[in-house]
């Protein structure tokens, strides 16, 4: 099942894709309606489907979620470095730097390589609990952060920094989150600037360490998501330029379509 959220009537709604169409869920944001799965114990999943209108409608998604809070995971995937002896995580934002598909990521006018990171991302409930998985953008300013470790907020959080979507598949509907294939690629003016691609099953720690350790003194609200780290390393040569396209595309979740803007 793939769920997120429409504007209707400039409202935000949850919604159940299917076939292209979206069913809306009235009166539940995608937020409210994790919040409400969990209050009744009744699965994503079931419940959006119980409660998602019958009338299919032809409705674009948006922001999947409106995070509360938003955190990403660095060197989680095998490089054949030593393994530090706990991941690097650091804090990516809010709701108010996050875009969906079809919207335009940002470019600091201060960094000369800002680049996409293409990322699992897990939606967590309370306590920590993996609600669902969507796909992300961690777009980096990499020559800022590469000037002074200090620099990292100045690097990662920004207007436009974090891009989420299409959709969020609910977690009892991911059969094994750390077997699937994701692609990157960057095109400029129609030709491809950049193409990779890695399996999640080159990730060197369990999703749930990564929510462990996040959660360690740090009780972060139902909604949050938590971004897994990249495996795909764009270089210096294909630095993201106005006007570029990213997408980023697993077959279980979708195509995560963005591209980019100088931020003023």
């Amino acid at each position: 099942m793939h769920l997120g959220q429409v504007k209707p009537d400039d409202a935000v709604t949850a919604a159940v894709f299917e076939e292209g169409m979206a069913r809306p869920i009235p009166g539940h944001t995608m937020l409210a309606l994790i919040r409400r799965g969990e209050a009744q114990n009744i699965p994503l999943g079931k419940l959006a489907a119980q409660l998602a209108s019958r009338h299919p409608e032809e409705l674009a998604p948006v922001l999947p979620i409106y995070p509360p809070e938003v955190w990403a995971c660095g060197c989680t995937y095998e490089t054949g470095a030593p393994v530090p002896a706990r991941p690097e995580i650091y804090f990516k934002g809010t709701a108010r730097v996050c875009v969906g598909t079809g919207q335009a990521i940002g470019i600091r006018p201060d960094s000369r390589f800002t680049a996409p990171q293409p990322e699992l991302a897990l939606v967590l409930g309370s306590r920590g609990r993996i609600a669902g998985y969507t796909l992300a953008n961690d777009v980096s300013a990499w020559d800022i952060e590469r000037e002074n470790p200090l620099y990292l907020p100045q690097s990662k959080i920004y207007d436009g920094c974090c891009a989420l979507g299409p959709v969020i598949v609910p977690a009892d509907d991911m059969p094994d989150p750390c077997r699937l294939e994701m692609t990157c690629t960057i095109t400029r003016g129609g030709s491809t600037l950049f193409s990779g691609s890695v399996s999640t099953a080159r990730l060197h720690r369990r999703l749930e360490t990564l929510v462990e350790y996040l959660m360690r003194a740090n009780h972060v609200p139902c909604g949050a998501v938590l971004l897994t780290g990249t495996g795909i390393i764009v270089p210096g040569e294909a630095a993201l330029a106005p006007g570029d396209t990213v997408t980023i595309r697993v077959a279980e979740i979708g195509e995560l379509i963005n591209h980019a803007v100088m931020v003023e």
